[in-house]
């Protein structure tokens, strides 16, 4: 009976901190398969939700009894944002009515919450030192093993479980093709790049922390091979500046030369990213029609190749070479001849009619000398930024509210401004700067060792924020909970 006491006693004692360890690994390794899709949208509720809800109870139930103390020192700041994410909620639906479908915009707003009750589990379960590196040797042997699925799946034909589309989000099992980018365990390349970036400068600090343990740079290594083949370019823009500013501040000088290397070296052997990189922005001769603005991009549409949008820079030389304004031409053959197809389905015409149809139409065609943006950047820069700025316009202090300007704005900072306006924007950005600077102020001035901690978590952090300016960062499920995770764990660093 004692034994069995005693046995209680510790589950009873360690619960929280077994349940935090099981999340750690949970989230990104378990893939994305959805228990129950929400109606009007491809979010789903999955295993990690339910799984943090019980978290969540238990936490609770062992606060009542006092066998765990929450850590308050940011609550004020936090509850002050769920009250601004809730307040645009309200204005949305009731005042603004923008928004149309309630439970998407209530749902929006409790994910808010849910990711970020993850910190403060994580920042009162994490009690000193020990604690601390023993939850964040888990996080990092997490990402070695999500490094490796990911070469798994380019190499060993491991399934992929994606949210890029409605369809796939629900839950179709996916074997990729060699030319797609890895997303292992994450609903697309962006997230788990993202995920990668704001591991890789924590990574690095334990590296030099433990004096060169070389798990922490083999796992560096894979990230960084994963990173490089999710062929994510604003996610290796990111990982480059915080990664090099990292070494130079903590004077890595020797290490810096040996990322350069590893990491140009990687690219080479890749391709793939590079030649996004040189697809971004391209030159080209296009067609415009004078009369409608329709633009026509002459190009091959391939498995390989980023098309280019219709957004473009138009040259100061319109001047096209012969054959420039040969091949021209015959695009204007085609693209009358698609006109006049489109227009005229279900209609006879005799080769006059049609003759005199195409050259009409043909006529209005002119062509322009151009700098033609991919169509991932032409999509944000026409569509999804220009209707967040426009949502902000509306109401700049409470915004139009969670959801209402669709589910993905690709751009974290215009998304918080058109849902959120400037009441819950800039309470965010004050959590984020508040526990930085008290991670950093703390942690920092332990030991000369302990300021590589809190540079890593910084870089991490200031990695995210670049990707944020190109992907909404904040709101991918598996990065949220990892980030407000590993902000819990090294706040409650400090408490030693």
């Amino acid at each position: 009976m004692n034994k069995l006491s005693k046995f209680l006693k510790i589950i009873d004692e360690n619960l929280l901190k077994v349940m935090l360890a099981v999340f750690i690994f949970m989230v990104p390794l378990w893939p994305k398969l959805p228990i129950k899709m929400i109606n009007y949208t491809y979010i789903a509720i999955r295993l990690e939700d339910i799984y943090l809800v019980f978290m969540s109870l238990i936490f609770i139930i062992q606060l009542i009894r006092k066998k765990v103390k929450l850590n308050t020192a940011f609550l004020w700041i936090f509850v002050l944002f769920w009250l601004a994410v809730f307040s645009s909620a309200l204005w949305g639906i009731f005042i603004g009515k923008t928004i149309t479908i309630y439970h998407l915009g209530l749902l929006h707003s409790l994910r808010r919450v849910e990711y970020m009750i993850v910190f403060f589990i994580a920042s009162s379960i994490v009690r000193n030192k020990k604690d601390f590196f023993k939850f964040m040797n888990f996080f990092l042997f997490s990402v070695f093993l999500v490094a490796l699925y990911g070469l798994g799946q380019k190499y060993l034909g491991f399934p992929a479980v994606q949210t890029m589309n409605p369809e796939f989000a629900k839950g179709y099992i996916l074997y990729l093709t060699p030319e797609a980018r890895i997303s292992a365990t994450f609903a697309g390349h962006y997230d788990l790049a993202s995920y990668l970036i704001f591991a890789i400068p924590i990574i690095l600090s334990f590296y030099f922390y433990f004096k060169k343990n070389y798990f922490y740079l083999i796992t560096f290594v894979l990230s960084l091979v994963v990173l490089i083949d999710t062929s994510s370019r604003i996610s290796f823009g990111a990982y480059v500046v915080s990664t090099l500013i990292f070494l130079f501040i903590n004077r890595k000088y020797l290490f810096t030369v040996f990322v350069i290397i590893l990491t140009v070296g990687l690219m080479f052997i890749s391709k793939d990213l590079g030649n996004r990189f040189f697809r971004t922005f391209q030159i080209k001769r296009i067609l415009v029609n004078e009369k409608t603005g329709s633009v026509y991009v002459n190009q091959n549409i391939t498995t390989k190749e980023l098309p280019a949008g219709s957004f473009y820079v138009k040259l100061k030389d319109q001047t096209p070479q012969a054959t420039a304004a040969a091949n021209i031409e015959t695009f204007k053959q085609q693209i009358a001849e698609e006109q006049v197809i489109k227009a005229t389905v279900g209609q006879k015409l005799n080769d006059s009619e049609f003759n005199k149809l195409i050259a009409s139409l043909s006529a209005n065609l002119k062509g322009v000398n151009t700098i033609v943006s991919d169509i991932s950047f032409a999509t944000r820069i026409q569509i999804e930024w220009p209707r967040a700025i426009e949502a902000f316009g509306k109401n700049p202090f409470l915004g139009t509210g969670p959801s209402s300007i669709t589910e993905a704005t690709d751009n974290d900072f215009l998304r918080w401004l058109g849902e959120f306006g400037l009441f819950g924007t800039t309470t965010f950005l004050i959590i984020l700067f508040l526990i930085t600077k008290n991670i950093f102020s703390k942690i920092s001035k332990i030991s000369k060792e302990n300021k590589l901690l809190a540079y890593g978590f910084t870089f991490g952090l200031f990695a995210l924020l670049i990707n944020a300016i190109y992907i909404d960062v904040f709101e991918a499920s598996k990065v949220a909970y990892t980030f407000w995770l590993i902000a819990g764990i090294y706040t409650g660093y400090e408490r030693d």
